[in-house]
């Protein structure tokens, strides 16, 4: 399902007033799968990562009433990943506080030093973006040339046989892998300049 064009401020604007159900759809449309990695990354089960979204949006819809976002206080995408890890961790210290056997530490599930937090949640940030570009390109693209270009770029295949498999030339799959990195490209940036 695509993502509804509002901007990323008036998301935000529209969460703070109470009972705007499609604005809580849509930011869960936009950021559910972003969570959901996030918490499977850090090392909890699906269903753990299930909950982990649910108290994150849970917590959200508490705090964001009567928020006013001021981009000179901080990224959103901060105080997500604040809100994001928070709960990550909490849920790793209830899972191995029920059992008396087994320590975070015995477990080997030591929470990330912060570079390590960092470094993840910029990770899947990244995958985020992309994940969302993709989705629209489905729209602006030939399947085929959509395909190719998947086949080759992010399934890492060789190009003369991602060509001969699409019935393509090698240099038309150059092209089109040029034109879709290009479009990737100005969709990512247009959602993170969208961000603030």
């Amino acid at each position: 399902m695509p993502v509804t064009p509002t901007t990323h401020v008036t998301l935000l604007q529209r969460l703070a007033r109470p009972g705007d159900a499609a604005a809580w759809r849509e930011f869960h449309e936009r950021y559910g799968e972003l969570i959901l990695n996030v918490a499977r990354r850090q090392g909890l089960q699906p269903a753990d990562a299930d909950d982990t979204l649910q108290e994150v949006l849970v917590g959200l819809t508490k705090s964001l009433p009567g928020f006013e976002y001021d981009p000179a206080r901080g990224k959103f995408r901060s105080y997500l990943r604040t809100c994001v890890m928070r709960t990550v961790f909490r849920r790793l210290r209830q899972k191995y506080a029920e059992s008396a056997q087994q320590s975070l530490e015995a477990a080997g599930a030591d929470p990330p030093a912060e570079d390590g937090v960092e470094a993840l949640w910029e990770q899947e940030w990244r995958q985020y973006h992309l994940r969302q570009a993709l989705r629209t390109l489905e729209g602006e693209l030939n399947t085929r040339h959509r395909l190719a270009f998947e086949a080759h770029v992010l399934d890492q295949r060789d190009a003369r046989e991602t060509a001969e498999l699409f019935e393509l030339t090698t240099e038309a799959l150059y092209q089109i892998k040029s034109r879709v990195l290009r479009r990737l490209t100005e969709l990512i940036d247009a959602q993170i300049c969208d961000e603030g």
